[in-house]
């Protein structure tokens, strides 16, 4: 196909000679038929289709924001001739990126390497892969897509963060699945003896009652428990970069939990994001949640607090919001007697007195963060209070 230069050349060529012949001016119908000569050889060198083996890899598929990722291509002249004048066009978010080939002469393979952006938090669509090849004016090219496209995972970015101690007893090693070893001394089922089991554990009327010996299933019930409630109104924050440290300081302080194996029940104004039972690879789980969450134009924060009246007691309470905007704070005091600690991450400058008023009350913690690096001291103060 002609490209917009082409199309151009192709206009100015036809319209040339033709001016030339019908007034007799020599100089411009010579001109116009190079014009036309031009676009039919650029037609004719970029007809032939390559014949190439492509394929198309993002490494990493999931990264933090930030953090580098690349598109890698290996592309393979199966074709007996050498092929020049590609290029390699991928499609990423609502941009293009190109690469230019160097000549592949047959039966060789050349692997081309290019950033992706990863500044923004989400889903990227990646691809379709496509391979053109021009003529060196650039007037005509040809088109042919590889592969099918795929997706690079942008996650907000985390620091270590200690877990908040909370409660009477901690099981500070984990598990909080189910399957723990010994658990505390709250019953959760039955299931059939495995090598290794403690006999003290056995249930000899189940064991009598089917034939197979059976053992008492017990769970951890005092691991300590994360409620994080991230705040993702558009009036609580200043700009966008502060609610995309918003998230990224929920995740720190959610995966803090999730990698000790350690419950995290996490929710927003919209209602719970994700609830997580210590177990498996929840720390991945969140942070490919919270890659895709987004702002939300209700008025308060109270509704994230509804439910929690109810809450089961114990365990840390985080609520990580903004400066701007503070309704819907003060409900906060409606369900902290329900845990053992709350903490508020405020992100931002530090507000002015009168937008505390409409706030918990003011023995509630609160640290104030400006950039994710001020997010670990801080909260290894809160930690060892």
């Amino acid at each position: 196909m002609l490209s917009a230069t082409g199309w151009g050349t192709l206009a100015a060529g036809t319209v040339l000679t033709g001016f030339g012949y019908a007034l007799g001016y020599g100089e411009a119908a010579a001109l116009g038929m190079a014009c036309l000569l031009a676009v039919a050889v650029a037609v004719l060198w970029a007809l032939p289709a390559p014949v190439l083996d492509a394929e198309r890899r993002i490494a990493p598929r999931r990264v933090g924001r930030g953090d580098s990722a690349e598109g890698v291509v290996t592309l393979t002249n199966t074709g007996s001739r050498t092929r020049r004048g590609l290029r390699a066009v991928d499609r990423c978010g609502e941009g293009d990126i190109t690469v230019e080939v160097p000549a592949l002469h047959p039966g060789t393979a050349h692997e081309l390497r290019y950033a992706l952006p990863t500044a923004r938090r989400g889903r990227v669509p990646v691809g379709p892969l496509r391979l053109e090849r021009t003529d060196p004016l650039g007037l005509a090219r040809r088109m042919r897509p590889y592969g099918d496209p795929d997706t690079l995972l942008v996650r907000p970015r985390v620091c270590p963060l200690p877990v908040l101690p909370s409660g009477q007893a901690h099981h500070v090693e984990g598990p909080a699945s189910d399957t723990a070893d010994d658990g505390s001394l709250t019953f959760h089922a039955l299931r059939e003896y495995v090598l290794g089991d403690d006999l003290r554990r056995v249930h000899w009327r189940s064991t009598a009652r089917t034939g197979t010996l059976m053992v008492r299933q017990m769970v951890d019930v005092s691991l300590p428990h994360t409620t994080v409630v991230l705040d993702t109104r558009q009036r609580a924050y200043a700009s966008e970069d502060a609610f995309e440290l918003a998230v990224d300081c929920a995740a720190s302080v959610a995966h803090a939990a999730a990698r000790s194996h350690f419950p995290v029940h996490l929710v927003a104004e919209r209602g719970p994001l994700l609830h997580t039972d210590g177990s498996g690879d929840d720390g991945d789980a969140l942070l490919d949640g919270l890659a895709v969450v987004g702002r939300s134009d209700l008025k308060s924060l109270a509704a994230a607090f509804d439910g929690m009246e109810s809450h089961r007691g114990g365990g840390a309470l985080v609520v990580v919001t903004g400066t701007d905007d503070t309704r819907g704070l003060g409900a906060v005091d409606r369900v902290r007697h329900r845990f053992d600690r709350v903490t508020m991450v405020r992100v931002g400058a530090e507000p002015e007195a009168a937008r505390e008023v409409s706030g918990p009350r003011p023995d509630v913690p609160q640290l104030h963060v400006a950039s994710l690096e001020d997010l670990p001291a801080g909260w290894r103060r809160e930690a060892a209070r």
